[in-house]
C-alpha cells in the first residue's frame, strides 16, 4: 500500500517453506508432484512499517516461512546518490543466524524527477550501492524505482546489469516490476523489460497489485484474481517460472464522502479492527476473488487514526485481502510453478496469515495443518515427497500412522527401487493383495530388511505402528545409511523400556541421536500408536542422517 509520504510502495519476500508429503490414510495414490527438496518455495517480505526496533519482532511473526527480508534502508536524493538511513547491524546479524537473507530495497518513493535522476548518474549510485551492501554485510539489493518514464527502459536495465556485475557473486539482485496485465507499451508500467531484466537479475518480484489506486475515484479491489494472474501470464510470455516471484498485498483501499482520500490505503490488520468497531458487513465478491466491507463512523463512536490522520465521521467502502482471498492468489504460484512469493509488506497483515501462509505458497492446502504445531516438519516432509495429505486439504496429523504408511514413507526416504524379486517378496502376504496401494513399497521394505510381517503370511497393513516399532525401523534406516552409528553402550533413561524389552537397544540408540523423545513423566510409551504428525518430525530429525 502507498507510503504515508508520495505513493504505495508493494513488493514481497517470504521465507522457508519446509517440505512434503505421506501416502494417505491408505487407499489414495498421490494427490501432489513431488517436489525436489525440503526447502520449499522462496518467501521475501518488504519491511516499511513500525521502527527499525520492531523488526525482529515483525519477523518472528511470520513463523519459519522467510527466506528473505528487505528493510528499507535505501532512498534516492534528490540529486539522484544513495541516501542511507536505519540500518541496524544488530538485526542483520540476527536475522543471518536464523538463515534469513537481508537484501534491503532502493526505492525512489515514486518520485520521477529523482527517478530518472538516479538512472542517469547510474555509474556513480551503483558504485555507492556496492560499498554500502559489503560494508553493511548485506546480502544483496531489491531495485524498486517506480514511475520512470518508458524512455527510461534500457537505462534502467543497464543500471540493474551494472550491479548484477559489480557486486560479489553471493549477493542477489532482484528487481520490483509493475504489473501489466495488458502488455501496454506506454507509461511507467512500461520502463520494465521483463525479459532484459531478468537476464541479469536473480528474480522479478512482481508487484500484482494496485489495480486500485490512490486517487482512484472507482473503488474497486487491490488485486483481483483475474488482475493478477493475466500479469502473471503476461510475464511467463518472456521470463522463465523460475525467475518470477507473485508479489501480493498485506493492505487495502478505502474510500469515503471525502474524494481526497480516494483509494487510500489501510493495512489488513487496521482494515480488521475497523470492521469490529464499526461493525463492519463484509461481502465476498466472486468475480474478483476480493472481499470489501462497507461500515459508518458516526460522530459519537470512537476515534481511529491512521498514518497520523484521523478518520472522518462518513460512510466507508474498503476492499482488501482476507484468508479467502490471499489463498486463492498463492494456489497461482502452485498452478504456473513460480518461484515463490514476496508481500508488502510485513506488520500489516494479520495474524492468521501465516497460519496458512507457507502450506498455500508451497501448494499443500491441508486446512487441518494450518495452526498444528508440526507443520513446519509436515512441509519438510511434503516438498521431499516423502508424505502426502489424505486428501487434497488434509493432512490427517493426529491419525495414527498405519504399518503401510510407514514402508511407504521409509522407502521413499531412501530412495530405494524394485527388481526382480520384488513381487515374490510382496506374494508371501496375503493380506497386502495386488489391488493394495502400498503393495510394492511394502516388498521393497521387506526386500532390504526394513520391515518384516506380523507373521510369515499376515504383514497388517492397516495396523498403526507402535513407538518402539518405528524406533526399530530408524534404527535399522541409520544403520544402513551410516554403520556404527547405532552402536551403543549407553543405558535409556526411560522408565517403561527395560533392558529386556526386544527394542531397548533402538530406542537407547535412536534416543542417544536425538531422533526420538520420551515425555515429561520420563516414559517412552513404547506400545502408544504413532500420529502421522509424530512421523513427519522424525523424519526432520533424521534426514540429516541420511544426507538429505
Amino acid at each position: 500500500m502507498e507510503k504515508p509520504r508520495k505513493r504505495a510502495k508493494t513488493a514481497l519476500i517470504v521465507t522457508l517453506a519446509l517440505a512434503v508429503g505421506m501416502i494417505g490414510a491408505g487407499k489414495e495414490k498421490s494427490v501432489y508432484a513431488e517436489a525436489a527438496s525440503a526447502q520449499g518455495k522462496f518467501n521475501m517480505s518488504y519491511m516499511y512499517f513500525g521502527s527499525p526496533s520492531s523488526y525482529v519482532s515483525q519477523v518472528d511473526k511470520s513463523g519459519q516461512t522467510l527466506n528473505v527480508v528487505s528493510p528499507s534502508y535505501f532512498h534516492l536524493n534528490e540529486d539522484g546518490t544513495l541516501q542511507i538511513s536505519d540500518i541496524d547491524k544488530s538485526f542483520i546479524t540476527e536475522m543471518h543466524n536464523r538463515g534469513i537473507k537481508v537484501v534491503p530495497f532502493l526505492s525512489n518513493d515514486f518520485d520521477r524527477a529523482i527517478g530518472q535522476k538516479g538512472i542517469d548518474q547510474r555509474n556513480a549510485l551503483v558504485k555507492q550501492i556496492v560499498a554500502a551492501v559489503k560494508a553493511n554485510n548485506l546480502d544483496g539489493i531489491d531495485v524498486d524505482i517506480e514511475n520512470v518514464s518508458e524512455t527510461y527502459r534500457d537505462a534502467f536495465t543497464d543500471l540493474v546489469r551494472q550491479l548484477h556485475n559489480q557486486l560479489p557473486a553471493s549477493a542477489e539482485v532482484s528487481v520490483a516490476v509493475a504489473a501489466n496485465p495488458s502488455g501496454t507499451t506506454k507509461g511507467w508500467v512500461a520502463a520494465f523489460d521483463y525479459k532484459a531484466l531478468a537476464d541479469v537479475s536473480d528474480y522479478l518480484m512482481l508487484m500484482a497489485y494496485d489495480e486500485s489506486y490512490p486517487g482512484d475515484p472507482t473503488p474497486g479491489p487491490v488485486a483481483s484474481l483475474p488482475f493478477v494472474e493475466k500479469s502473471i501470464q503476461y510475464a511467463l510470455k518472456q521470463i522463465p517460472s523460475s525467475k518470477l516471484v507473485l508479489g501480493v498485498p498485506f493492505y487495502g483501499r478505502y474510500w469515503n464522502q471525502d474524494a481526497a482520500s480516494n483509494g487510500a490505503g489501510l493495512s489488513n490488520l487496521t482494515i480488521e479492527k475497523l470492521i469490529q468497531t464499526y461493525k463492519g458487513t463484509v461481502a465476498f465478491d466472486t468475480a474478483s476473488q476480493s472481499p470489501k466491507v462497507t461500515f459508518t463512523i458516526h460522530d459519537s463512536d470512537p476515534s481511529t487514526t491512521v498514518n497520523g490522520k484521523k478518520l472522518p465521521s462518513g460512510s466507508y467502502t474498503v476492499w482488501y485481502e482476507n484468508e479467502q482471498s490471499l489463498k486463492a492468489k498463492l494456489e497461482l504460484v502452485k498452478k504456473y510453478n513460480l518461484k515463490g512469493t514476496g508481500s508488502w509488506s510485513l506488520n500489516q497483515e494479520t495474524a492468521s496469515t501465516w497460519n496458512y501462509y507457507a502450506l498455500w505458497a508451497d501448494g499443500f492446502y491441508f486446512t487441518d495443518m494450518q495452526t498444528h504445531w508440526a507443520q513446519a516438519d509436515v512441509l519438510a516432509a511434503a516438498n521431499r515427497g516423502w508424505m502426502l495429505g489424505t486428501a487434497t486439504d488434509t493432512f490427517a496429523p493426529d491419525a495414527a500412522l498405519t504399518r503401510a504408511e510407514a514402508a511407504v514413507i521409509l522407502v521413499r526416504a531412501l530412495g530405494l527401487k524394485s527388481d526382480a524379486s520384488t513381487a515374490s517378496a510382496a506374494a508371501s502376504f496375503k493380506d497386502v493383495p495386488v489391488t493394495h496401494w502400498a503393495r510394492q513399497e511394502i516388498a521393497i521394505a521387506k526386500q532390504s530388511g526394513l520391515i518384516q510381517g506380523i507373521s510369515d503370511s499376515r504383514f497388517a497393513p492397516d495396523q498403526p505402528i507402535t513407538r518402539e516399532e518405528m524406533a526399530a525401523l530408524l534404527s535399522r534406516v541409520v544403520k544402513t545409511t551410516s554403520p556404527g552409528a547405532t552402536s551403543s553402550s549407553a543405558k535409556t533413561s526411560f522408565s517403561d523400556v527395560p533392558a529386556s524389552s526386544w527394542s531397548y537397544d533402538a530406542i537407547t540408540a535412536m534416543s542417544r541421536m536425538g531422533v526420538v523423545e520420551g515425555f515429561p513423566s520420563g516414559t517412552f510409551r513404547p506400545k502408544a500408536s504413532l500420529t502421522r504428525a509424530e512421523m513427519a518430525a522424525l523424519l526432520g530429525r533424521v534426514a540429516p542422517l541420511l544426507g538429505k
